[in-house]
């Protein structure tokens, strides 16, 4: 099958030594990366202090801006951060949760280090969190979660894409109805911005937030927060720091939230992740989300079918529009035969209750999921999973 995304291979080197499966947990490196973090330290080197006024101070929002496009957003709406937990802690500080307006609505499939954030804080200022459970551990009911979405809602904080089961959540439907309720929308987007088409006006939330980790190969340390013009002109975060300031080298004692994406940053900025961060975001942009996402529908509508043949239980939405980039599937020893295909250099992960999870991603050949699956077969057929029996998880 001719496949016009595999020109980018040779953008990635592991691809060329390994058989990698695992860009929902973090993405191939660019062959770019070690250029631009030589620019890095080429600009501390040469310009010491002053780099910070050359490009450092303002890179939180000029790389911003080159997320903006992979997800509808315009110049200058765009802050890096540096974690989704940070990011939507901020906008959580930005509310008032005064009564009628005291709740925030999560689902007990988001990702735990935001809910552990989440509700630390709505113990703080006074809220009330009401988390929708799973009915299957895979889903949630969506009716159920519009339900929960009422007159006393805030906030609801939410994933797009769910991380246990790369199940995809209805978010449009779900934020015209919480802007029917009067609530806010902060989307945790982690798991679909690089691999699923995101428009943050045609979503109509208020917040995203994501990072480049995963699907938009950018490496640790980059993450994303988008608020909408309208919100960033109503609320300002608590949770804040001296970069958000409107004047931060005057060194006022009062805080000043300047405008845009700027308010939104908080101390100084971790630079070596900015640097790094470019070149993955901008390959996908290239490559096109939605000739990327066409292709993930097709690889793993292809992975469910080979778990089926085999009677393996898969873990992932059947339904196409409904299933993100992932697709995990539960083998018999699962842990052991994940630990032997990471010795032959097939490199997936694996989930207690899940399975092993194969995340193909655009630079991934139809070839690779079918000598991945291939390979489990041997491992099971020749028992070579017994040598990593009895050792202890490292999950990652």
């Amino acid at each position: 099958m001719n496949d016009p995304l595999l020109r980018w291979r040779a953008e990635f080197p592991i691809l060329a030594r390994t058989t990698y499966l695992v860009s929902n947990s973090l993405g191939a490196m660019p062959r770019g990366v070690p250029e631009q973090l030589a620019n890095y330290v080429d600009a501390w080197a040469e310009f010491g202090v002053q780099a910070w006024a050359r490009e450092w101070w303002a890179m939180p929002v000029t790389v911003g801006n080159e997320i903006a496009p992979l997800i509808g957003a315009g110049t200058g709406e765009v802050a890096m951060v540096a974690s989704v937990t940070l990011a939507q802690s901020a906008i959580v500080s930005a509310l008032d949760y005064a009564p009628p307006r005291d709740t925030i609505v999560m689902t007990a499939l988001d990702f735990p280090s935001v809910r552990y954030a989440v509700e630390g804080l709505a113990a703080r200022f006074g809220a009330r969190v009401v988390v929708v459970p799973s009915d299957d551990g895979l889903s949630i009911d969506e009716d159920r979660l519009c339900a929960a979405i009422d007159e006393r809602t805030r906030l609801v904080a939410i994933s797009h894409v769910l991380f246990r089961s790369a199940h995809i959540m209805d978010a449009a439907r779900i934020c015209a109805h919480a802007r029917r309720m009067g609530a806010q929308v902060a989307l945790d987007a982690y798991h679909s911005v690089g691999v699923v088409p995101v428009d943050v006006r045609a979503i109509g939330c208020d917040f995203l937030t994501g990072g480049v980790l995963k699907w938009l190969c950018g490496g640790p340390g980059g993450c994303f927060l988008w608020a909408s013009p309208r919100a960033s002109a109503q609320v300002a975060p608590a949770l804040t720091g001296w970069q958000a300031h409107a004047r931060p080298f005057a060194f006022e004692d009062e805080m000043a939230h300047a405008e845009g994406a700027w308010r939104w940053l908080s101390g100084t900025p971790s630079i070596p992740a900015l640097y790094a961060a470019l070149a993955g975001p901008r390959i996908v942009r290239h490559a096109g989300v939605r000739a990327i996402r066409d292709k993930s529908v097709r690889q793993t509508r292809r992975l469910i079918a080979l778990a089926d043949a085999r009677g393996f239980a898969v873990s992932a939405p059947r339904d196409d529009a409904r299933r993100g980039g992932t697709v995990a599937f539960d083998v018999p020893h699962g842990y052991e035969v994940a630990q032997e295909l990471l010795a032959r250099h097939v490199i997936v992960d694996y989930r207690p209750g899940a399975g092993i999870r194969v995340a193909p991603h655009f630079y991934t050949s139809d070839d690779e999921l079918e000598r991945a699956v291939g390979t489990i077969d041997e491992i099971l057929a020749t028992g070579a999973w017994e040598k990593h029996a009895g050792r202890r998880a490292v999950v990652t």
